[in-house]
């Protein structure tokens, strides 16, 4: 099969010819008709990770077709088209992932190939309403969005919400998420354009995080924030104590700008408020997720599409930062599927 390998830190994703899949029990091999890529990716690619190996096939989002299955018993899915839960080895709590848990794309071989193997239990139906490029876009930054807004943060319809740095996956996903819901969103970005764009997905407004005193018109905007969503940490997080209402939660999800240099307690513990960590999601988490986007009929924000072959002009992407939405690889010919 053909496949996008990564062979060392800072190295180029070739496009290469690599050996199929070998299929044990209890596992499926799906036939890859659009995968996506994460910012994950591009952190192996910067060595930038822990559990580094190579050579690796990344990617942790696919969709497509269940070609072959290791067990009898699950021969109901042959055929089926399907989105992948990258999400492997939760374990039984479901408040935190246990310790053989792990990612598909590393050290597991990933989406960005013709062929891909997973458990059957990583397995989900594909939304109808979703083109293969779409579905390819939903896994890794909707489960992410979706535990962070509702599994940890309880999302309420009345709440004032702030999205920080919109134009990533989960950063658009949480606003989506959280608009089909309801609530009050705004969002902060260093682009006029992204805020604009993510006013046509329904933000109620935004601002720019570049520009002098930011925080304080925001602020002064709104009031309070009950609920507000990061992936960024570094220094702004002093400003998102400061915007959180009394009684307000911050759910991170990342730390892109690294830790803060000071956490004033004080604030946080006169405040009431609640920091709640996010990562990825349960099994249950992500069949919510998609159930959730296949009855609001919500579609993925897809940013540009490159085949395959073209995998590194995709990364390089990906390292500019200038996405809105996510970046998707069509890999198999759609009269194939």
């Amino acid at each position: 099969m053909n496949a996008a390998v990564l062979a060392g830190i800072n190295q180029p994703v070739l496009y290469q010819t690599v050996a199929d899949p070998q299929l044990g029990p209890g596992e499926a091999v799906v036939r890859v008709a659009a995968a996506a890529l994460n910012h994950r990716d591009v952190w192996i690619q910067l060595g930038r990770y822990a559990g580094l190996k190579f050579p690796i096939i990344l990617g942790s989002d696919g969709a497509g077709v269940v070609e072959a299955v290791g067990s009898p018993a699950d021969e109901p899915w042959l055929g089926r088209a399907v989105v992948i839960n990258p999400s492997l080895n939760w374990g039984d709590n479901r408040r935190a992932q246990g310790r053989d848990y792990r990612i598909l794309g590393l050290p597991d071989d990933g989406t960005l190939a013709e062929l891909v193997k997973v458990p059957v239990a990583n397995l989900c139906a594909k939304p109808e309403h979703l083109t293969w490029e779409s579905a390819a876009a939903l896994p890794l930054a909707g489960l992410t969005a979706y535990r962070a807004l509702f599994t940890r943060a309880y999302l309420r319809t009345e709440d004032r919400v702030l999205i920080t740095g919109i134009g990533g996956g989960v950063a658009l996903f949480a606003l989506q998420f959280a608009v089909s819901e309801g609530a009050q969103v705004y969002v902060t970005s260093s682009s006029a354009e992204k805020i604009a764009r993510a006013q046509t997905l329904g933000a109620s407004d935004g601002v720019n995080y570049r520009e002098e005193n930011w925080a304080k018109r925001l602020k002064t905007a709104v009031g309070g924030f009950d609920l507000i969503v990061d992936s960024a940490g570094g220094e702004g997080f002093a400003e998102l104590i400061d915007l959180a209402a009394p009684g307000g939660r911050i759910a991170f999800v990342g730390a892109t700008q690294g830790n803060p240099s000071g956490l004033d307690l004080r604030r946080v513990f006169w405040k009431q408020l609640d920091l709640l960590g996010s990562t990825m999601g349960t099994a249950d988490d992500f069949a919510s997720m998609v159930q959730f986007v296949q009855s609001r009929h919500l579609t993925p924000v897809v940013d540009q599409v490159f085949p395959l072959a073209e995998v590194e002009r995709a990364f390089q992407r990906m390292h500019a930062g200038e996405q809105f939405g996510k970046i998707v690889l069509k890999i198999t010919p759609p009269d194939i599927m």
